[in-house]
C-alpha cells in the first residue's frame, strides 16, 4: 500500500510540475493587447507650420471617461504632435500641423466624441 502511494505522489508530482512549466511557457508568449496594435508613427512637423491652441471644453463629467478620450481622440489625428486635455481646468491644449488641421476640424473631433451635443468647445486661442 505504501508503494502505491508513493507512485501515485509521484506521478500526481510529476503531472503537476509539468502542467505548471506548460502554462508558464504559455503565458511567456502571451502579448499584452496594447502591444499587439501597430504602433502610429507620426509624421514629423516642420517648425513653421507648428501651431499651438488652447480651448475649453464644457460637458466633461470624469477624468477618465470623457477627458482621457478626448485627448485620445485628438493625439490620433493626422498632424497633430500632441494634445492635452485637463479635466479640473475643462481646458484643452494642442500642439499641430497648422497645413492639416485648424480651429473648426479640431473642434468638430472634440464634439463628435460625444454624441455631437455633450461636448461643446469655447475660447478657442
Amino acid at each position: 500500500m505504501k508503494i502505491l502511494k508513493s507512485i501515485v505522489m509521484v506521478a500526481l508530482a510529476g503531472v503537476l510540475f509539468v502542467s505548471c512549466k506548460k502554462n508558464n511557457e504559455e503565458s511567456e508568449k502571451i502579448i499584452p493587447q496594447n502591444q499587439t496594435e501597430a504602433t502610429k508613427v507620426k509624421k514629423e512637423i516642420a517648425p513653421e507650420n507648428l501651431q499651438a491652441a488652447t480651448f475649453k471644453i464644457e460637458g466633461m463629467t470624469c477624468a477618465v471617461g470623457c477627458a482621457k478620450t478626448i485627448q485620445e481622440e485628438l493625439s490620433d489625428l493626422d498632424g497633430v504632435q500632441s494634445a492635452e486635455v485637463d479635466f479640473d481646468k475643462k481646458l484643452a491644449t494642442v500642439s499641430f500641423d497648422k497645413t492639416i488641421q485648424n480651429q473648426s476640424s479640431l473642434t468638430q473631433i472634440v464634439q463628435a466624441t460625444g454624441d455631437g451635443a455633450t461636448y461643446k468647445v469655447s475660447d478657442f486661442k
